[in-house]
């Protein structure tokens, strides 16, 4: 921590952390709202050992749909594999 001889800047510093924090969680906020409604289904399907091949069937869709779900998931949530989405989906209390 810098060391500043003049107390009288402590409010200003506090103000420049509380902008920073925020600007941090408007971000962090953006990020969970672009989730749609399928691509959280599909990080619901992350817990455990499912294929894609199995994710397409339990959602009925093509497993091109779910890659690309999974990708933009990874995306969105800046991971990189799926026990990262995870973390990060719970911490953000998607799940």
């Amino acid at each position: 921590m810098e060391a500043y001889p003049d107390a009288g800047i402590l409010p200003t510093l506090l103000e420049r952390q509380e902008r920073e924090l925020n600007k941090r969680r408007r971000r962090e906020t953006a990020l969970t709202e672009e989730l749609t409604a399928r691509e959280l289904a599909v990080l619901r399907l992350f817990d455990g050992e499912r294929s894609h091949r199995q994710m397409e069937e339990s959602l009925y869709v093509s497993i091109n749909t779910v890659k690309t779900h999974v990708k933009s998931i990874y995306r969105k949530l800046g991971v990189s594999s799926r026990d990262e989405a995870l973390t990060r989906a719970r911490e953000k209390a998607l799940l």
